[in-house]
């Protein structure tokens, strides 16, 4: 009988690049500064890593197919090497194949990394090329904010909201990342910005302006990790970090093919938010974890994510947002480093760099962003559209907790 990985996989070590347009770095730089800072986290020396799996979503991009890049860049000892790939949920892809290693027995220290390179393309979003006949098909002509844009009009149309008042959470989710944001020396973007600023910016797909949408940059990071055991023996002073649960839940056509879908949430998220609370032992997620970093690729897919992971109740999460529940002083923060929206999105990299800033808070290492007390921790990293798409949710916390 399943007993999944509550427990049985401990963080021993982080690292993650600045994030940003890093026109002096390859991806092989960015590779080694996320490493080296993780390395020096673990206390360990970096032959004692026995397997590695490497994210990377655009490979055509700058870095190459296999794990080769990896494996050369960090001059690793000749071990094993695999590249993930599961679009802009490839971080957290990575940080599953080595937990599953570790919970397996298989191996004592494994290494997760995710890098992407992606201002060199010249693209002004993420590159766009075909990837085959299927997803030409499905996707003609579709672009991301048109795709959420699309999502924020179905929530207003089903909870009756009124749109301007959707547009003033928005408004204040996007003002909130950026206050966060200008505490992270790693993040791109740290200007604070004002809701007017963010309700009088130019429209990019109606209702989001350009102020909900994230930004493309260049970034990497990655976790060392290990069992609980050696973890203790390895630093006995450092604050236990272990693995809670980590889901991951693939879209199956329904919400692209039928019509019992809503347009208004996101069926993946729910899943996997399920299934990770199942795993983890929560019954009442917004009272028993402390933070969580949420995929705000827009500003209105964090909103609908409160509600889909159970932070808010259905149709209350605009109520909540502007009561402040989820600011870095509220009852829930939420990306509290500055999310997507400051961070940009370097796809292999930031369901990793959302695990950095939670290990970072449950360790009290948060400089001035720091939370007053952090037991438990979600992540979720989302690739795709929201009626298509793969969700993974990850429950990061002190041993024990």
């Amino acid at each position: 009988m399943a007993t999944g990985i509550r427990d049985k996989v401990a963080i021993l070590g982080m690292g993650c690049s600045r994030f940003g347009e890093r026109w002096d770095c390859g991806p092989e730089d960015l590779m080694l500064e996320a490493f080296n800072e993780a390395v020096a986290d673990a206390g360990i020396d970096f032959k004692q890593i026995e397997a590695a799996w490497f994210g990377v979503c655009l490979e055509e991009n700058n870095v190459g197919k296999t794990a080769g890049p990896l494996a050369q860049a960090l001059r690793l000892p000749r071990i094993a090497a695999t590249r993930v790939e599961n679009a802009c949920a490839t971080g957290t892809e990575a940080l599953r194949g080595a937990a599953y290693a570790v919970a397996s027995g298989a191996y004592d220290i494994v290494l997760a990394l995710g890098v992407e390179k992606l201002k060199d393309t010249g693209y002004g979003g993420l590159p766009v090329r075909t990837r085959g006949v299927a997803n030409d098909l499905w996707l003609p002509n579709s672009t991301a904010p048109g795709a959420f844009a699309q999502l924020a009009s179905a929530y207003a149309a089903k909870h009756g909201a009124p749109m301007a008042d959707l547009k003033r959470a928005m408004a204040h989710i996007s003002v909130k990342s950026h206050a966060n944001a200008a505490l992270n020396p790693k993040a791109h973007l740290r200007n604070k910005i004002s809701e007017e600023d963010v309700l009088k910016a130019m429209t990019i797909a109606a209702p989001l302006g350009l102020y909900d949408c994230s930004g493309v940059s260049d970034g990497s990071a990655c976790a060392i990790l290990t069992t609980p055991e050696i973890a203790r023996a390895l630093r006995p002073d450092a604050q236990l970090v272990t693995i809670k649960a980590l889901e991951v839940s693939v879209s199956n056509g329904e919400e692209a093919s039928f019509s019992n879908w809503d347009g208004a949430h996101i069926a993946t998220a729910r899943t996997a938010g399920a299934r990770a609370y199942a795993a983890a032992g929560i019954t009442e997620p917004r009272r028993q974890l402390q933070m969580a970093e949420v995929h705000d690729c827009f500003s209105i897919a964090e909103a609908v994510t409160m509600e889909d992971l159970g932070f808010s109740a259905p149709g209350r999460v605009i109520h909540d947002v502007l009561d402040g529940v989820f600011d870095r002083e509220g009852a829930l923060p939420i990306g509290t480093d500055g999310g997507l929206k400051c961070f940009g999105h370097p796809i292999g990299a930031s369901g990793l760099r959302m695990v950095y800033e939670v290990y970072l808070q449950l360790q009290g290492r948060a400089g001035e962003r720091q939370l007053k007390h952090v037991d438990l921790g979600l992540t979720e990293n989302l690739g795709g559209h929201p009626h298509q798409n793969v969700c993974a949710v990850s429950i990061i916390g002190r041993h024990g907790a």
